[in-house]
């Protein structure tokens, strides 16, 4: 099995993969605008021909989807996101403070990069199209947080 998260856009999808496919070291392997659409699907507006109905970014072995909704069919595509988080987790902790850096540019922290209790780095951010991020660094077995 395998469980991919699936982002929705409105209008910034390609942008968007483009730049996670750059910070992450993926490949975007498939992007299907609306022009490419059937000639029977019902959306037929000049605005939407650019957007996306299908993206695949390919990250070794794990991928993530997108697309870009309106509000007439994604009745919430305008609100901000919640209730999800993409969590990306590596043993790397330079790698993980790199993710953070990179990706809450142009967004907003909620949670600054650095050691809790359980990892010797996590940290929560929002990008700069409205997607939630979780980076956390999985500690060694010999791992123990600072002291005070």
């Amino acid at each position: 099995m395998k469980i991919v998260t699936s982002l929705s856009f409105q209008g910034q999808c390609h942008e968007a993969f483009e730049f996670y496919a750059k910070v992450l070291g993926g490949k975007i392997i498939a992007a299907m605008p609306y022009a490419d659409a059937p000639p029977d699907m019902p959306i037929h507006d000049e605005k939407y021909k650019t957007w996306l109905m299908h993206c695949w970014l390919q990250v070794g072995d794990q991928a993530l989807m997108g697309s870009d909704m309106d509000v007439q069919w994604a009745k919430n595509i305008d609100k901000p996101k919640n209730g999800f988080d993409v969590a990306l987790h590596t043993t790397d902790e330079a790698e993980g403070q790199r993710w953070y850096n990179e990706l809450s540019e142009g967004g907003k922290a909620v949670m600054p990069f650095e050691e809790t209790f359980w990892s010797p780095g996590f940290g929560s951010l929002i990008d700069k199209f409205g997607i939630p991020w979780m980076i956390n660094v999985m500690p060694s077995a010999d791992w123990k947080p600072k002291q005070g």
